[in-house]
């Protein structure tokens, strides 16, 4: 079990949570997870809330390998009215936002957002840990290597779970000592990874456990299940579950997901048999 202190109110996850994926854009890799609308948004987090999810993340610009960047004014234009949609309309849910911008993170607490996840740890932008901080949010620190426009252009590790691990420690530090109290770490899987990488890192999350933060994988539909499986992404549903599974059972805190159903089955399933 692990708790975050969301805006002043302390929440519990007595198991491991599951984070649904609201993508505010037309480029994420996943075309089911993106939305065009206010409306769009709060239909699928409708859907998202009543088959189980524990958080909502938002976010307006792609990340996929090869995206372009979008300045954080369009971006906070994508996010904004739907975190404040989703928080009127849907009082009590966790929403996070999804951004590496520490402008767009700022106005997204303001319209609601309790957490921050940020795919870059405070890399891409050094205003953001020091403005997460003031604004007293839990921040998802990820590792990513390179940028997502070059980021699997040749990936290279001397020992990826080494220098992961090493390069999540030093960011917990850093955040630590700008004064950020809860802190979800964040492997990173297709960010700056070859399959092989990813494999290694699924296989050897019992270590990442000693850095004393709750964890959280993204493994929904990347290119590990399909390219694996010889499928698209759109066919990657079940694999992504299998792993989902393993990730559990390796310690995973929080599933990050586009198929929120299969995920909630997954955790009940695990809880059942690992108690």
């Amino acid at each position: 079990m692990f708790t975050l202190n969301l805006n002043g109110r302390l929440r519990s996850f007595e198991r491991p949570a599951v984070m649904g994926i609201i993508n505010v854009n037309e480029d994420s890799f996943h075309a089911g997870s993106r939305v065009s609308t206010v409306e769009g948004s709060l239909t699928k987090a409708r859907r998202m809330l009543e088959e189980g999810a524990d958080i909502l993340d938002v976010g307006g610009q792609s990340t996929r390998p090869g995206s372009r960047r979008i300045p954080a004014g369009e971006e906070a234009s994508r996010t904004v009215p739907v975190i404040r949609s989703l928080v009127r309309e849907f009082p009590g849910t966790t929403v996070s936002v999804d951004t590496y911008h520490a402008e767009v993170a700022e106005q997204a607490v303001e319209a609601g957002a309790s957490i921050v996840n940020d795919v870059s740890a405070g890399t891409m932008d050094p205003a953001m840990i020091p403005t997460v901080a003031r604004l007293g949010v839990p921040y998802v620190c990820m590792h990513m290597q390179g940028t997502p426009e070059t980021m699997q252009d040749a990936p290279a590790y001397s020992d990826v779970v080494v220098e992961v691990y090493d390069f999540l420690a030093a960011r917990l530090a850093v955040c630590r000592e700008a004064g950020i109290k809860d802190t979800v770490i964040d492997p990173g899987f297709g960010f700056g990874k070859s399959l092989d990488h990813n494999f290694r890192l699924l296989r050897m999350l019992g270590p990442f456990k000693s850095l004393g933060a709750p964890l959280m994988v993204g493994l929904s539909r990347k290119s590990m299940v399909w390219k694996t499986l010889g499928v698209t992404s759109e066919e990657a549903l079940n694999g992504s579950t299998v792993l989902h599974s393993f990730a559990l059972t390796m310690g995973a805190d929080i599933l990050r997901v586009h198929d929120v159903r299969e995920a909630v089955q997954a955790v009940l399933l695990h809880q059942r048999t690992f108690g």
